[in-house]
């Protein structure tokens, strides 16, 4: 079936083959593709200061116009090369034109790295059978490699992922497939050329160090023993199954004193020990929204923003006490019958007490690990969400310029209020909250580290508060 394709885009990076696939592309009559006409240094190719009548000047104060000459060629095919680190204008829009054919391709990320330093060492960056590859090897340097590593990948799980909300696919290819008419003549097919039998790859680029890597790295032990640091299949990863969440920029609050303080608050922590601070430092200021913050914020320059974490057992206790005083009944009923807590009939919540209430609590504990892995159908409720996915949220729309440990808060908040210009902040009241005996038990503090592994290993928390 024919995609209705007016245009392509080749996603890839350096030294994954996409100068063979350009070659490849340009040999079929009325398919163009226009080099790496993004790239920040050049236009479309080395030492080319001008693109279709548009200059690299011209480019540079708007890509947009550049981008609309390149896809406007009715019954032909045009397209370009796009790396990570090319003009980021461009992609959104890229990304949204459904006319635009997606090909994405990739090549062992080692491989890559060792080709580039190479290209980068010889200037030799495309070879053709009549020219003599220039002898060379690199010396690996790990750092450089996981920078390079990181940012493709990172790059490449954006795309993937704003391709899937767009409802688009791509075309995959691996540096090995340029090579494979069968492979090359399926892509043309995909693109909508379904007029041509077969498309040879371009014949006109050889190989350029065809070698095995041992010939090609100088110090080949040395990034052997590197790369067994490394962990491609993230067997150390926390996994995430935890809905994500907002700013909730309307649970903020902020104070005029100083400079001006905005308290972001995590659910479930000492939240109305810091209202009551900052009310006396000044007028409170809440309901806010997005627009009415950032004007509050453009109002107050050298202003200060925090939020307070707390150890993951004693939020956990806190959310199980909010559970038993202001829960909803139908939530407390579902944990009842569905999550194996046993939580007493509503009118003997209050004489939930003692070693009784310990045992209650385990439980809920073991609740929270399933819910915070996506294991239940009831909601992830604020008070008892992870601090990290909490903060993640807050950060798509800002983030606080200090996390306040609840351990010290006096230090960290006396820190903080100097910051934002108050000298007298009233602190001699501020103090973490106590915590009670019967949580110093090694099996709860375990059973919370298994419900909240994500804060523990992400802000550092101790196993006991």
């Amino acid at each position: 079936m024919t995609q209705g394709f007016r245009s392509f885009v080749i996603f890839a990076e350096m030294r994954t083959g996409s100068n063979l696939l350009e070659a490849t592309l340009n040999a079929v009559k009325g398919v163009t593709c226009f080099g790496e006409a993004f790239n920040p240094y050049m236009m479309g190719w080395p030492d080319k200061d001008e693109m279709l009548g548009i200059t690299r000047a011209e480019r540079e104060a708007d890509p947009l116009p550049l981008l609309a000459k390149l896809t406007d060629k009715p019954g032909h095919l045009p397209g370009f090369r796009y790396f990570h680190d090319h003009d980021p204008r461009v992609l959104e829009p890229i990304v949204q034109d459904r006319a635009c054919a997606k090909i994405i391709l990739t090549r062992n990320a080692l491989d890559s790295y060792v080709s580039t330093r190479l290209a980068w060492e010889t200037n030799q960056w495309k070879l053709n059978e009549t020219e003599t590859p220039i002898p060379a090897r690199i010396t690996y340097d790990g750092a450089e490699f996981r920078q390079m590593l990181g940012a493709a990948e990172e790059f490449r799980r954006g795309l993937i992922n704003r391709l899937q909300v767009m409802g688009q696919a791509a075309f995959w290819l691996d540096y090995d497939d340029l090579r494979d008419a069968d492979v090359m003549t399926g892509m043309l097919h995909w693109l909508g050329r379904h007029d041509l039998e077969r498309v040879e790859p371009g014949r006109d680029q050889v190989p350029q160090n065809p070698q095995e890597l041992a010939q090609k790295v100088a110090n080949f032990e040395t990034m052997q023993d590197d790369l067994r640091d490394m962990d491609p299949f993230l067997v150390h990863r926390v996994p995430v199954f935890e809905p994500r969440r907002g700013p909730a920029v309307p649970s903020f609050v902020a104070a005029d004193a100083g400079r001006g303080l905005l308290f972001m608050p995590v659910k479930g922590g000492p939240e109305q020990a810091i209202r009551s601070w900052l009310a006396g430092l000044g007028p409170l200021e809440t309901g806010l929204t997005q627009s009415t913050l950032r004007q509050w914020k453009r109002a107050r320059p050298g202003h200060r923003s925090f939020a307070v974490l707390r150890h993951p057992l004693l939020r956990a206790w806190d959310a199980f006490d909010q559970l038993l005083a202001r829960g909803n009944p139908e939530q407390r009923e579902v944990l009842r019958r569905l999550h194996r807590v046993a939580l007493p009939p509503e009118d003997g919540l209050a004489d939930l007490t003692g070693d009784r209430r310990i045992a209650v609590f385990a439980e809920f504990l073991a609740f929270l690990r399933r819910n915070l892995n996506g294991q239940t159908s009831l909601p992830t409720h604020p008070i008892w969400a992870s601090q990290t996915e909490v903060l993640s949220g807050f950060a798509r729309f800002a983030v606080p310029d200090l996390l306040v440990r609840e351990d010290r808060l006096a230090e960290d908040l006396g820190h903080l209020a100097r910051a934002a210009g108050i000298e007298d902040a009233g602190l001699d009241k501020v103090a973490a909250v106590p915590v009670p005996n019967a949580l110093r038990d090694p099996k709860l503090a375990e059973a919370a580290q298994a419900a909240y592994l994500r804060d523990y290993v992400t802000f550092g928390f101790d196993l006991m508060p």
